[in-house]
């Protein structure tokens, strides 16, 4: 069997985020899955990523700033209607009322866990994006 190859869309303005994130998620976050990464740091970057190469999930910090990954989400899935499935890193869960107002698919809190992160990932491109 041959490993899914997926791309992931890291989201922040800070380039030590990105790297949490892409750490935590690992190149393998499960058997029969392999991660590539995209790197963003600005909702312009975000959206021609995700208009020019098929992005199999969307990771974004919801503490960004200016545009926070949250709003992006909401954005980019009242924009497409093939948008990736989305997970938003939050730093307080009391938050994850507006992830799911911005139909995030799955949230993650800060400082993140890499199983809990690798589980998240490898369970949202498993079942939200196509194959």
């Amino acid at each position: 069997m041959s490993d899914r190859l997926c791309t992931v869309l890291l989201y922040s303005d800070d380039p030590q985020v990105r790297d949490r994130m892409r750490l935590a998620v690992g190149t393998r976050p499960a058997p029969g899955l392999l991660i590539e990464f995209v790197d963003a740091s600005t909702y312009a970057e975000c959206v021609r990523l995700v208009d020019d190469y098929e992005i199999h999930l969307m990771l974004l910090d919801g503490e960004a700033s200016p545009g926070g990954g949250i709003g992006i989400a909401r954005q980019i899935k009242d924009d497409r209607d093939d948008a990736p499935p989305t997970c938003v890193v939050i730093a307080r869960a009391a938050d994850r009322w507006l992830a799911a107002y911005a139909e995030v698919d799955a949230t993650l809190v800060h400082p993140l866990d890499p199983v809990t992160t690798g589980t998240t990932v490898a369970e949202l491109l498993r079942t939200h994006a196509p194959a």
